[in-house]
């Protein structure tokens, strides 16, 4: 019904939530170890099992798998490794850290091919071999009703797998440079942009050649949607890091407690006339640099 906005997701719950120290160098959202502590991973479970919960309440359907593990500091946020597509085609991506790849399980697609109708699974992970990534849709935002990849380079997103991935789904390849004041690369698209059915959040001005900027704005605009443009603080309070999903009395858009807080009340009321907001908190996992979005893979296959 709504392409844009899946109606399931595919969420991991932690028991030994971590920083991952592999991910630091790049992850400018990433908190220094020291504040983490034996209470933050008891309350990153808590609070991965209250986001379920609440989007179950609100009519998203959850596939909530759990990670008993310690050598997968990152898994809480599976977006990066998989992707699902309208068609029934799956995306296994190739990953930048290597204790990342470990994230990658078996049993989540398994139970995708029991319980939706699925064609193809199309498995790029051989490519890390070559020292070449894409991070699923934290390096990709696609707009599965415009057809475009809207993708910031960086060291986890390769432009020749980002071409072969485009050329396999049929989507057209939007790429630019984005970077903080600071002059640090955005490490994933997904904490810089969100696409709904008809609107679209953004730190446009952290888009560095303006040309290139005008083009994306121009081609949202073009698509029917309202830009909503943030600040880099607002970026870096996870506004950016947000998904609509299909509930049941309409779209919703599932984003953190921390994001909220953080828009103003008139972007709020530009959201809330195209879409529900349902906020999430999840402060706990945002420490690991990483919000609401990196923690939800949607599912855009048909049910069985």
């Amino acid at each position: 019904m709504f392409p844009q906005a899946p109606g399931a997701v595919v969420m991991i719950r932690p028991h030994h939530f971590l920083p991952n120290e592999e991910t630091r160098a790049d992850n400018s959202f990433q908190s220094q170890a020291q504040q983490f502590d034996g209470g933050v991973s008891q309350l990153a479970y808590e609070q991965v099992t209250r986001a379920a919960e609440q989007l179950e309440q609100a009519g998203v359907r959850v596939h909530l798998f759990e990670d008993l593990g310690t050598d997968t500091p990152d898994s809480v946020f599976p977006n990066n490794w998989f992707s699902t597509h309208a068609g029934g085609q799956i995306a296994i991506y190739p990953m930048y850290a290597k204790n990342r790849r470990r994230e990658r399980r078996t049993d989540i697609i398994e139970l995708l091919k029991r319980e939706y109708r699925v064609q193809d699974v199309i498995d790029y992970s051989g490519l890390e071999y070559d020292n070449l990534f894409l991070e699923g849709t934290g390096a990709m935002v696609l707009d599965h009703i415009e057809r475009v990849a809207y993708t910031a380079r960086s060291k986890r997103t390769d432009s020749h797998v980002l071409e072969r991935f485009c050329s396999h789904f049929n989507f057209e390849p939007m790429v630019f440079e984005a970077l903080s004041e600071g002059g640090v690369p955005v490490y994933h698209t997904n904490v810089l942009l969100c696409v709904g059915s008809d609107y679209a959040l953004g730190g446009f001005d952290m888009i560095v050649d303006p040309e290139r900027r005008a083009e994306i704005k121009n081609r949202l605009q073009l698509a029917g949607k309202k830009l909503i443009a943030l600040s880099e603080a607002q970026i870096n309070a996870f506004c950016g890091n947000a998904l609509e999903l299909s509930a049941s009395e309409g779209r919703v858009l599932a984003l953190s407690q921390t994001a909220y807080n953080a828009l103003t009340a008139e972007q709020i009321a530009v959201l809330e006339s195209c879409v529900t907001l349902l906020p999430l908190e999840v402060s706990a996992i945002e420490l690991a640099g990483g919000s609401v979005r990196c923690m939800l893979a949607g599912v855009h296959l048909s049910r069985r």
